[in-house]
């Protein structure tokens, strides 16, 4: 093994992602991963030490206005080295990625990490912890495609310990859970045992739940920036401004991402299935197959709720982020469907050009 390739594998580098990479080198192309992303600009691991990299001309006419289309903190990507940095060429096909609805008005997706093992979604135990929210960033993690674990972190400044965690087992279906406490040190060797030399491990969770602490505890050093939480309503600020991948002592990888304000789902039919299989579980057992758990005779749903077996709040937020999916599915569709009939009617403009051209206006 060459100290070339030796490199990499530190980074993550496969034989799986050698042969993705076969063609690219074949062109001349070397290979790099996104550790930082900084509005349009992007630090890059290659073989020969970090470089700055930003996409070309031709690659950002291809993305075109899609966010997902762009290299993400974590992708595996050809660069060309430059004497100021290193242009991007192509993005390698993602094994797993965190995608959430991007903000604003448009309906795209944005990617918030790529090529990770494992989703680490970090809850605090204060007041601030919203089981609704950490639903919703289950649904998420579980959709990434990668193995989500809940990480209840400040451990040594939580209430009713127990109860909490009995709470969260109910929505943590088939999810391992850790208590952490940074001040402490419980939990903490837990959470190194996920970090395998070579393994990505993405922490995600609202601003304030201590995801950076936990990855300067992890590493030994002040590696990412930490701020205090708010006094008054315990609602953290936020510490990390952009996403990043830090590579740990024990040679496991950590992507730490900002708190995230919004957290619209995207495509995460796969995700709420598995989030919310003890719902699904029930469904399943309805007298009716197209049971709407609104009322119908027969309803295990309504049944489970009746007799305590299901809490009525969860099935709330369940149902709340089945709304949601199906009308982001069908926003897509509608987007997609008015883009093909531009896309035509562009054609066919250039087409009725072209033979105008050929054969004067009245000439065919």
């Amino acid at each position: 093994m060459t100290a070339t390739v030796a490199d990499l594998v530190a980074f993550g580098w496969t034989g799986d992602i050698s042969t993705a990479f076969a063609a690219h080198a074949a062109a001349g192309f070397e290979p790099a991963r996104v550790v930082a992303e900084d509005r349009g600009s992007y630090l890059v691991q290659t073989a020969r030490g970090e470089r700055r990299a930003s996409v070309t001309g031709r690659y950002r006419f291809d993305a075109g206005d899609d966010p997902a289309a762009y290299p993400a903190v974590g992708d595996w990507v050809a660069v060309e080295a430059r004497d100021d940095g290193a242009s991007v060429h192509a993005v390698l096909p993602r094994r797993t990625s965190v995608l959430r609805h991007a903000p604003g008005v448009r309906s795209v997706a944005q990617v918030v990490a790529a090529n990770v093992d494992v989703v680490f979604v970090v809850a605090s135990l204060n007041q601030d912890l919203n089981l609704r929210r950490l639903e919703r960033y289950l649904a998420l993690a579980w959709e990434s495609g990668a193995e989500p674990i809940v990480i209840l972190s400040k451990a040594d400044i939580g209430d009713a310990l127990e109860a909490t965690l009995s709470q969260v087992e109910s929505i943590a279906v088939g999810v391992t859970i850790i208590v952490v406490s940074a001040i402490d040190g419980r939990g903490i060797d837990e959470l190194r045992t996920h970090l395998r030399p070579g393994a990505t491990v993405a922490f995600v969770g609202s601003s304030g739940v201590g995801k950076s602490t936990l990855v300067n505890t992890i590493a030994g050093d002040d590696v990412t920036v930490v701020r205090e939480i708010r006094e008054d309503d315990a609602r953290g600020r936020h510490a990390t401004s952009r996403r990043q991948l830090h590579r740990m002592p024990d040679g496991g990888l950590v992507l730490d991402t900002p708190g995230m304000r919004e957290l619209g789902l995207w495509d995460a039919d796969a995700g709420l299935e598995r989030s919310f299989a003890d719902i699904d579980a029930l469904a399943a057992t309805c007298r009716f197959s197209d049971c709407g758990h609104a009322g119908e005779p027969g309803c295990a749903v309504a049944a489970a709720i009746t007799d305590g077996d299901l809490d009525a709040s969860r099935f709330e937020g369940w149902k709340k982020l089945e709304r949601e999916a199906r009308h982001l599915e069908r926003r897509v569709d509608h987007f997609a469907r008015e883009a093909e009939r531009r896309r035509w009617r562009t054609i066919s403009k250039s087409v009725g050009k072209q033979m105008e051209a050929k054969y004067g206006r009245d000439g065919w």
